[in-house]
């Protein structure tokens, strides 16, 4: 039951993720998403059944301490960007963004729970658990899906972060190996999962600090 609850809030936030893309790529001026209908929170537009099922459901079974996913990337043409440069990296960081709100509105969520639950000076009730269990979650995803898509590997958004910052002739080279980036993701997850344990200590922090927040409505 927990590992259907777990996906189903990964599901959420990955589609969330990727249509906070689709949203900012057409303030910057592209609408190619919003055309191929990119632009909903109907998971079947954006699901991919190996990055939205098999990986976090594999991860999960291993049990290695990370969990993470991912739906179909949204296309964009970033040659119809009004600033090709800056569209790029305000599209680029829309969806780490979104995955941050995500964590504060769940961040809230369980501080009213608890809140109400205390209130009441009752045992907590089955749908009180699932809520705070759910709200749990959300926290952990998104700040996993946030910090982790910081991480400069192509296909990842950092990547394009970087890319831009880097000088042409390393760019180039830079955007060149990035085609084995997502293989090579991959295969740590599953293999040395535990490197991604090293670097994601922001998520440790806010994630201490999303307690704190909460307990401060006990």
């Amino acid at each position: 039951m927990e590992a259907i609850l777990i996906v189903a809030v990964l599901i959420f936030s990955v589609v969330v993720h990727e249509v906070a893309h689709a949203w900012q790529a057409r303030r910057e001026g592209d609408d190619t998403a919003e055309q191929l209908g990119r632009i909903t929170l109907n998971p079947i537009s954006h699901l991919d059944p190996f990055g939205s099922f098999i990986v976090p459901f594999g991860l999960y079974l291993l049990n290695i301490g990370f969990l993470f996913g991912w739906a179909k990337p949204v296309p964009v043409d970033p040659a119809k960007y009004r600033s090709p440069v800056w569209g790029d990296i305000r599209v680029s960081l829309a969806g780490i963004v979104a995955n941050l709100i995500l964590a504060v509105l769940a961040t809230l969520g369980a501080a009213i729970v608890l809140k109400v639950t205390s209130l009441t000076g009752s045992p907590p009730s089955r749908l009180s658990e699932t809520l705070s269990l759910m709200a749990y979650w959300g926290i952990l995803i998104n700040l996993v899906l946030a910090f982790f898509n910081l991480i400069p590997i192509p296909p990842l958004d950092g990547s394009h972060v970087l890319f831009h910052a880097l000088p042409r002739p390393v760019a180039v080279w830079y955007a060149q190996v990035g085609r084995y980036g997502l293989p090579l993701l991959i295969a740590l997850l599953f293999f040395r999962g535990d490197l991604f344990t090293y670097i994601m200590w922001p998520v440790e922090f806010f994630l201490n600090q999303a307690d704190a927040f909460i307990r401060l409505w006990i």
